[in-house]
């Protein structure tokens, strides 16, 4: 009789482990929310984004409040870019500029969350904010001179509204 008692237990014990590591396999997904975001560990959300001259393409445009991870790769091709995040109401094409064209991140409307500093063509860095519910706009802001001139990254359309639900 204690063999069958022992391998009633180990059948048991063998069933009740498949069930949690279903039930883990299925509260980990890392299948990503509105077409492209994914969870994160500590129940973040990580939001991979593209920048080339001259665009800011998150991989997803909305994503739910909380500790927010910004993948950012810059695939250039020839300059350097950075990724800011300010929270506004304003469309991302209406953020206060200084004269050379890039964002006064001190200006009426948008506060200053954070940054990924500026990294070169090829590369990738992140960055993770606590953002809560609302509005906000990613974008480039360096001013570079090109061939005499100034190159605002902003100006030239590195900027996209991104929402936090």
């Amino acid at each position: 009789m204690v063999w069958r008692s022992s391998r009633r237990a180990a059948v048991v014990t063998v069933a009740l482990s498949a069930a949690l590591a279903l039930a883990a396999t299925a509260c980990s997904s890392d299948e990503g929310e509105e077409g492209g975001a994914t969870g994160a560990t500590g129940g973040g959300t990580t939001v991979d984004v593209t920048l080339q001259e001259f665009a800011v393409i998150p991989s997803a445009s909305s994503v739910p409040a909380g500790s927010i991870t910004f993948e950012a790769t810059n695939e250039g091709p020839n300059d350097p870019h950075e990724l800011v995040v300010f929270a506004t109401d304003l469309a991302p094409d209406a953020l206060p500029t200084r004269e050379d064209g890039g964002v006064d991140e001190e200006g009426e409307g948008v506060t200053l969350i954070g940054e990924i500093e500026e990294f070169e063509p090829g590369s990738a860095e992140s960055g993770t904010f606590t953002l809560e519910a609302g509005n906000y706009v990613l974008i480039c802001n360096l001013v570079e001179e090109e061939e005499g001139a100034l190159e605002s990254h902003y100006q030239e359309g590195m900027r996209v509204a991104f929402t936090v639900t």
